[in-house]
């Protein structure tokens, strides 16, 4: 789950994924448009867990053991509604969002004969939020186990922002059960640490709990630049009704643990040693610079400029394929999904 805005310097998820906005104040709202802004203060609260927050696919659970701690992990399982091609694919989610938004890209996949497995990662969406210590590799061997649950062999891949980075790990890890793996604007393309100065947990939470539904909706419309439309509110909704529930600090802690999962778990030098068929495809918009608020302005003046990241990132990949999404955000399956699930199908036809 891209400059210093309100949403910057109050939340924790922003920057976890980086802000991308230049570096400067943000524009004090009139009190005109603070009165159109919903405030979610009538609806129920959410729990840690999302109860009673609806997903487009019926939901299902595996419960197993993390480290000494019986833990759930959420998710969809959907069937081709066409002549099944025999393909599998994996839905890998970004920081600040849950399996749900891949709604359209479920479909679209399901349409074409895929079987399509969208998660929850640990600590993420409907499954369970363990204040434990969280790794790249551990997310990999939890997705394993859903697999191999589901007796699902080798898949394709298609992973958005940090769930690019899981997609890496994944390949990395576990190659042989990877044909194809598409990154749709991941983290990691670029060597952030030497940039970033590493950030005490503690300092996180506060930074989460710090959140307002104002600052969250700033951050939020962050990825999607000009592209911001009505049903993108949702995730302002989710994250406001979860923030009032009794649950909230512990979802603030494990926000601020997965953070450092992210700061620990580079992936640019991996990037080379990747072994299978590779699709870059890259919002043109996206300026994305992960944990830039720790960092003086000249530290990270040229990070996050992914057209460029992409070029660099194809040149890296062995055999890697790139497509460039003009007038697109940090999460084109939502702001251009007509092309960006034609790309995609396009890559994956022939990654049998």
């Amino acid at each position: 789950m891209r400059h210093l805005t309100l949403a910057c310097l109050l939340s924790a998820a922003a920057l976890i994924a980086g802000c991308a906005t230049p570096n400067a104040a943000a524009p004090t709202a009139t009190p005109a448009a603070k009165a159109t802004e919903p405030t979610y203060d009538h609806t129920e609260p959410l729990g840690a867990a999302m109860e009673g927050w609806a997903y487009p696919f019926p939901v299902q659970y595996l419960q197993f053991e993390l480290e000494g701690k019986l833990v759930r992990m959420a998710y969809m399982d959907v069937a081709p509604t066409t002549a099944p091609n025999g393909q599998t694919v994996v839905l890998l989610h970004g920081k600040n969002f849950g399996a749900d938004y891949w709604e359209n890209t479920l479909r679209a996949l399901s349409a074409k004969g895929y079987r399509v497995v969208a998660l929850d990662q640990i600590g993420f969406g409907k499954s369970s939020k363990p204040e434990i210590r969280y790794t790249f590799a551990m997310l990999a061997d939890n997705t394993v186990r859903v697999l191999d649950h589901l007796k699902v062999g080798r898949v394709a891949i298609v992973a958005n922002s940090m769930g690019g980075m899981l997609g890496v790990h994944f390949a990395r890890r576990h190659p042989d059960r990877v044909s194809a793996l598409v990154l749709e604007n991941p983290l990691g393309l670029e060597d952030y640490v030497p940039a970033i100065p590493p950030q005490q947990t503690a300092n996180l939470t506060r930074l989460e709990m710090a959140q307002t539904t104002t600052s969250y909706r700033a951050f939020i419309k962050s990825y999607f630049k000009d592209n911001y439309r009505p049903e993108f509110e949702r995730f302002v909704e989710q994250f406001s009704r979860v923030q009032r529930s009794p649950e909230y600090p512990r979802f603030a802690h494990v926000s601020a643990l997965t953070y450092q999962m992210i700061y620990e778990g580079p992936t640019y030098n991996e990037l080379p040693q990747l072994k299978v068929p590779v699709l870059l495809a890259i919002g043109q918009l996206d300026r994305t610079v992960f944990g830039r608020r720790f960092a003086p302005p000249e530290a990270v003046k040229n990070l996050g400029n992914y057209p460029q990241l992409g070029k660099d990132a194809q040149k890296r990949i062995p055999g890697a394929q790139l497509v460039e999404f003009d007038n697109v955000g940090h999460v084109p399956h939502l702001e251009a999904p007509d092309r960006f699930h034609a790309a995609v199908l396009a890559f994956l036809a022939d990654k049998r």
